[in-house]
């Protein structure tokens, strides 16, 4: 990952199930989505998957 590269993030709940599909930018070596908590209050407990765009 190259810093400031965007980046296509799909997130998973694993409590609920729902589904984000968000944008993202890569900096200091993590993806930055501005993504915080899930609609259940799950903060902790997802699936990422993230691809360049």
């Amino acid at each position: 990952m190259r810093e400031n590269e965007r980046m296509m993030v799909t997130i998973r709940c694993l409590r609920c199930g729902e589904r984000f599909i968000l944008k993202g930018r890569v900096k200091r070596g993590r993806i930055e989505t501005g993504f915080k908590r899930c609609l259940c209050d799950n903060e902790s407990d997802f699936e990422i998957r993230n691809e360049p765009i």
